[in-house]
């Protein structure tokens, strides 16, 4: 009884009867629910996955007619929603850590400039923001009058075209010994003939990738690009991003920067004086000291805090349904509305952001646990 008192806590058999009615309220809505669908003809479960979907998704990463099923429809708009939190989280994280490092600047101009960016949108609603990015890129001039950054990029109402990088692959046997190899050996060569620590680490990846040159130079591989290209009416070629997309990727960038940077700015400020002093009495230049000795100190707070940054901004991306990209709530809802399996959707997407958000937490919470370590060998 002791062990049993102890397992579940001072009052045992108070929690037993919460948790006995919190069963038997599931059980009675559950009932509810269940007689409701057969009175509709419903039958509950995921059998109408397979079954032909007959609606038109506007942008896909992989092939989608009106002839799949719904099954497709659903990875097809998973696949848009991890894809803008990838690059959302990485874009984020990159302007993120810039706008914390100017904002602790000692120029009074960037600085006040930062905390306004900061201010602005960490206080307006998120989804006003991307109603006002969806806005702008839809308002942009036509192609034939697209607005033109280094003759690179165009900015149009019909998307934004960036250059795409393609890979030339010149296959033979030599290619795929040399493939083999660079999977093989580059890794076990910079464990073994760079053992250097933190401050060297650059010559690391150097050797890597001067590695990977030379094979991919051997094998016949060689990286071009793609440009977009006017005609008539139109552009062509290179990587085009709708408005939709451009314009929740953008909205959710700058938002999750603004949170990003305060995150940024208060770790750095968490690493004490006498590191800074220490640095310069060593000689170090300011860039030297922040990149090699406060960074590497600040992302013990840092960390924690991004890995609430990284699952806000994925939980956000279900705000693509408001402005009319086809992300997973998007493309469920669509399901739910025309199988009348609502519920159902409702348990998919609910499903999939947890899944999603339990690999970001276990990625992050590993990468923490390894910085721990690092300082624990350290000290």
């Amino acid at each position: 009884m002791a062990a049993f008192r102890q397992w579940l806590g001072p009052s045992p058999f108070t929690q037993l009867a919460v948790l006995a009615l919190v069963l038997a309220g599931l059980v009675y809505f559950g009932g509810n629910v269940l007689a409701t669908m057969d009175r509709l003809g419903l039958k509950p479960g995921f059998a109408f996955l397979s079954q032909r979907a007959n609606f038109e998704i506007g942008e896909s990463l992989i092939a989608y007619s009106a002839s799949d099923s719904y099954g497709r429809a659903l990875l097809a708009g998973l696949l848009n929603t991890v894809t803008v939190a990838f690059f959302g989280c990485m874009l984020a994280t990159i302007l993120g850590t810039l706008l914390g490092i100017m904002r602790l600047s000692d120029n009074l101009v960037i600085s006040t400039a930062v905390r306004t960016y900061v201010e602005l949108f960490r206080n307006t609603p998120l989804l006003l923001q991307l109603f006002l990015w969806s806005a702008l890129f839809h308002a942009l001039p036509a192609p034939r009058r697209a607005i033109s950054l280094f003759d690179s990029i165009f900015l149009t109402n019909r998307g934004v075209f960036l250059p795409r990088p393609v890979v030339v692959v010149m296959p033979s046997l030599t290619g795929l010994v040399a493939a083999l190899l660079a999977v093989g050996l580059v890794p076990l060569i910079a464990r073994r003939l760079f053992q250097v620590r933190a401050v060297l680490r650059w010559q690391v990846v150097s050797g890597a990738l001067a590695i990977i040159a030379i094979i991919a130079w051997v094998s016949g591989l060689s990286l071009a690009a793609e440009w977009p290209v006017k005609g008539g009416f139109n552009l062509s070629g290179g990587l085009s991003l709708t408005p939709e997309f451009a314009g929740l990727l953008t909205g959710l960038t700058l938002n999750s920067a603004a949170a990003i940077a305060e995150i940024v700015r208060s770790g750095i400020q968490s690493v004490g004086k006498g590191q800074w002093e220490a640095a310069r009495a060593l000689g170090l230049k300011p860039r030297q000291i922040m990149r090699l000795i406060v960074l590497p100190q600040a992302l013990r707070v840092i960390t924690p805090l991004m890995t609430s940054s990284y699952l806000d901004l994925t939980k956000n991306s279900s705000l693509a349904v408001a402005i009319g990209f086809p992300d997973l709530v998007s493309v469920a809802n669509t399901i739910g509305n025309t199988t009348g399996q609502s519920l159902e959707a409702i348990v998919l997407i609910a499903g999939v952001y947890l899944l999603l958000n339990l690999g970001v937490s276990l990625l992050m919470n590993r990468y923490n646990r390894r910085l721990l370590a690092k300082e624990a060998r350290r000290a």
